[in-house]
């Protein structure tokens, strides 16, 4: 059974997305080991450019140490798929036998040093969306993944 991880810097505080995210974790538990890594955030206090850096650095050491498999970083700039598209990319690992790691960033993204050791970067959209309900809008699309490789009438 493949490996998946997500490898996200924070915490859910939210109970409502804390349960969506739970839900969808246990449907996938037929597909796969699917596990959750929370990291944690650095913590600061005045922001500039130079801290920003540095804060992100800091979290990638974290970060680079839980890497494995196929490494997908969730960035901005990557490239947006579409549901058919990542489940294609998840049933090429199941296929290969290889796990995969997907990295969520903090507040402030992910390192540049991360993001060039990674496999591939993909993007949901150009848009800003809070952290935990990203997780949650992953988690899900994970999901909805495994419905189209497995034909379930889930994905329409």
């Amino acid at each position: 059974m493949i490996k998946i991880n997500i490898v996200c810097v924070g915490k859910v505080k939210e109970e409502y997305f804390k349960t969506g995210i739970n839900e969808y974790a246990k449907r996938l538990s037929k597909y796969c080991d699917f596990n959750i890594i929370e990291l944690e955030e650095e913590n600061f206090q005045k922001i500039d450019n130079a801290l920003i850096e540095n804060i992100k650095e800091k979290e990638g050491i974290k970060i680079e140490k839980k890497l494995s498999g196929l490494n997908i970083c969730m960035a901005i700039e990557g490239e947006q798929l579409s549901s058919t598209g990542l489940a294609e990319l998840i049933k090429k690992q199941i296929d290969k036998g290889e796990n995969i790691t997907l990295i969520i960033g903090g507040s402030y993204g992910v390192s540049d040093k991360i993001k060039q050791k990674c496999n591939k970067l993909i993007s949901f959209s150009k848009m800003t969306f809070p952290h935990t309900m990203f997780r949650l809008m992953l988690t899900e699309q994970i999901y909805r993944a495994f419905t189209i490789i497995n034909g379930s009438n889930y994905h329409k």
